[in-house]
């Protein structure tokens, strides 16, 4: 039996020799800035949906209008994967930066033209089916983004901190939804429940093409990550990453488990809690503004904790567990008493246990699930194991939800879609080993191989905890 004792490819990104603070910052810095205007533009539809339900889909039951509104907005998740598929074996092949470049801009273009649709009344039956073509535009966008994106931000972390840096995409994500909550039910605030039905609705769409421009702009300025432009030179690519990443199963599977409560809390958060609130609690425009924006800024202050604390831990696996069981606990304490209250300030303090938990969770899964994929796949794996979870259990959260209400005539009854969610979750990290993550810098391996059977043995050092956070 022949001895090995081996490292995974060292990052150029995680040496100080290769990559300075400076390059670091600027390509966070823009990475961060193109991703805000990505969740932006994705986003805000899901503030606008009643709006959206009013102008494009006919019917005399405001509920049924919601749900058809509702429907879209989840089919446009279930071609995130097919985006996936086109945009992440193209990161591993011509690079990340690139490939964020034309997914912004497809993102940024479907968003606008929106905005300029004209509705039911002028053009019958033709207007919902051009609004599904730009949100499938968009869903494909997005499919793109998160892998392309998770594997860039990662490849230019500093060693022992990619929990801390990752959890600024979830962060970045959020403040996009929650600036396009800003801008929806802000101007909605201003002009009025009326004005919006008629024509305030396309504005926040509009807007998207203005602040579309600008971030295609700064990710024309930005150098690729250290890691892949090492592979390319070295000519260690994969020209089939798509084959490759259907080898790790297993990794897909625990990605999987672990995204699908980040994909449903995530869209509660920032994106039903607002129909929630105006169609089931009958809250004025003003307190859902505020509400809304106090649980998204919670969720987005603790999310770079949870992943901080991940590095410092040196082991993800107790944060995701701790944050999983957290957020079960809030969301039962949210739908049991939300339906009780009378105004918004009594929905303040389960609403904070809400964004909070759900960001300590949120901050955590990004780093995990770059760590689960080798390099030189790392985008095409996060684009399945991310998109195909997000798609069936995020992007359908508020139609499940408003579905599980029309039905059940329960308004509790969300609850329990979101902790079906944490159950599978928790699952995923009770099954996930250090063994598991191929793609870990800072984890050596070491093992044996059977001279005879070619069977390895891998055995996983501890992670390294993190200097400071």
């Amino acid at each position: 039996m022949a001895e090995f004792s081996a490292a995974p490819t060292a990052h150029p990104a995680e040496s100080d020799t290769h990559v300075s603070p400076a390059q670091r910052r600027k390509a966070f810095v823009g990475a961060i800035a193109g991703h805000l205007i990505e969740w932006y533009d994705y986003g805000v539809y899901g503030f606008l949906a009643v709006y959206v339900a009013a102008n494009f889909f006919k019917s005399e039951n405001p509920m049924v209008g919601i749900l058809a509104a509702f429907a879209v907005f989840a089919l446009s998740f279930f071609v995130r994967p097919l985006g996936g598929l086109f945009f992440g074996p193209l990161a591993d092949k011509i690079g990340r930066r690139k490939t964020l470049m034309i997914v912004l801009g497809l993102m940024c273009g479907a968003t606008a033209v929106i905005g300029m649709l004209p509705t039911y009344a002028t053009i019958g039956v033709a207007a919902p089916i051009l609004l599904v073509l730009m949100r499938l535009v968009q869903g494909f966008s997005a499919g793109g983004e998160v892998s392309t994106i998770s594997a860039f931000v990662a490849e230019y972390a500093v060693k022992g901190r990619r929990g801390f840096a990752t959890s600024f995409l979830m962060v970045t994500a959020a403040s996009g939804l929650l600036l396009g909550g800003v801008v929806a039910n802000g101007l909605g605030a201003i002009i009025g429940t009326e004005a919006m039905a008629e024509w305030g609705w396309r504005l926040p769409f509009l807007l998207a093409g203005v602040l579309g421009v600008v971030a295609v702009f700064i990710r024309m300025k930005l150098e690729d990550s250290p890691e892949f432009r090492r592979l390319h030179s070295e000519g260690k690519t994969s020209k089939t990453p798509l084959r490759e990443t259907l080898r790790y199963q297993r990794q897909l599977f625990l990605m999987g488990a672990l995204i699908t409560l980040l994909g449903s809390t995530f869209y509660l958060v920032l994106t039903y809690l607002t129909t929630y609130m105006r169609t089931i609690l009958e809250l004025t425009p003003g307190a859902i503004f505020w509400l809304v924006l106090l649980t998204g800024a919670a969720a987005a202050a603790f999310m770079p904790v949870g992943g901080a604390i991940s590095d410092r831990m040196g082991d993800r696996r107790p944060m995701l567990a701790i944050g999983a069981v957290l957020v079960a606990g809030a969301v039962v304490w949210f739908f049991l008493t939300a339906p009780g209250t009378d105004g918004g300030l009594p929905l303040v303090p389960s609403l904070l246990a809400l964004g909070i938990t759900t960001g300590l969770y949120c901050g955590v899964p990004y780093a995990t699930m770059t760590e689960l994929m080798p390099a030189h796949v790392r985008s095409t794996g996060i684009a399945l194991g991310y998109n195909v979870p997000v798609a069936v259990f995020g992007g359908s959260a508020p139609f499940i939800a408003s579905w599980l209400i029309n039905e059940t005539g329960d308004v509790a009854s969300p609850m329990y879609f979101f902790l079906l969610t944490a159950a599978i979750a928790l699952v995923g990290v009770a099954m996930l080993r250090p063994t598991d993550l191929l793609g870990h810098e800072d984890v050596p391996v070491t093992g044996s191989i059977d001279a005879v059977g070619g069977k390895v043995t891998r055995t996983v050092a501890p992670r390294p905890k993190a200097d400071a956070l």
